[in-house]
């Protein structure tokens, strides 16, 4: 009998395979040989695409940041506080939609078309205040470096949440004593998901304060 006919199949279809891995079996699944698992496909198949694990990891970085409006980040027609603000607040929306995403963006350089492009917009905006070069990529390195660390703390959150809500014993974790930190029970909702300013826009602001004050 002869072979059915091979199972076409794109960059597209193999990263969007990957996501599933990551939202339904978290970032250690993430493989090529799962990926073609899923597919139906050989790992050879696969490396036709994809010569790595890294390089896969990679694509998945870009695709997940191929959504950032660049664009209108760039447009000076916009105070550049208004701008920063927003590709802010879309690179947290971005990573929180995938569960592992916070994983998958720190599992390597951010050297990407879409990841350099990101940085690239973030020193021309500082550089257009009438920064120098060099202070220009610094802030943009501060400003990423404050977004991805809000994005890790919220991702922590998230875990936290789904292992409480799943806990069958009430016993609760040893170091919870919540009596013994009065100060940081006390403040605990300035710095909640749903606290107005956002823990990500108030320390944006106090640190763009300092970045465009020096």
């Amino acid at each position: 009998m002869k072979p059915g006919p091979r199972r076409s199949v794109s960059q597209v279809d193999i990263v969007d395979a990957a996501f599933e891995i990551l939202e339904q079996k978290g970032f250690a699944a993430v493989s090529v040989r799962g990926v073609a698992a899923a597919l139906g496909l050989t790992p050879t198949a696969i490396y036709t695409y994809f010569p790595s694990k890294n390089a896969l990891l990679r694509a998945m970085v870009e695709e997940l940041l191929s959504s950032l409006d660049l664009a209108a980040a760039a447009d000076t027609g916009a105070p550049w506080r208004e701008r920063v603000h927003a590709l802010a607040a879309a690179l947290r929306a971005r990573i929180a939609e995938h569960t592992g995403a916070m994983v998958l963006v720190t599992s390597g350089p951010l050297d990407g078309r879409h990841a350099l492009g990101l940085n690239e917009t973030l020193i021309a905006g500082f550089m257009a205040e009438g920064m120098p070069q060099a202070d220009a990529a610094r802030a943009a390195y501060a400003v990423r470096a404050h977004v991805l660390g809000v994005a890790a703390l919220d991702a922590a959150e998230r875990v936290d949440d789904v292992e409480t809500a799943s806990e069958t014993s009430t016993a609760g974790a040893l170091w919870s004593d919540a009596a013994s930190h009065p100060l940081t029970e006390a403040t605990a909702h300035l710095v909640a998901g749903d606290a107005e300013p956002s823990a990500l826009a108030w320390g944006l602001d106090r640190l763009l304060d300092g970045l465009l004050a020096a």
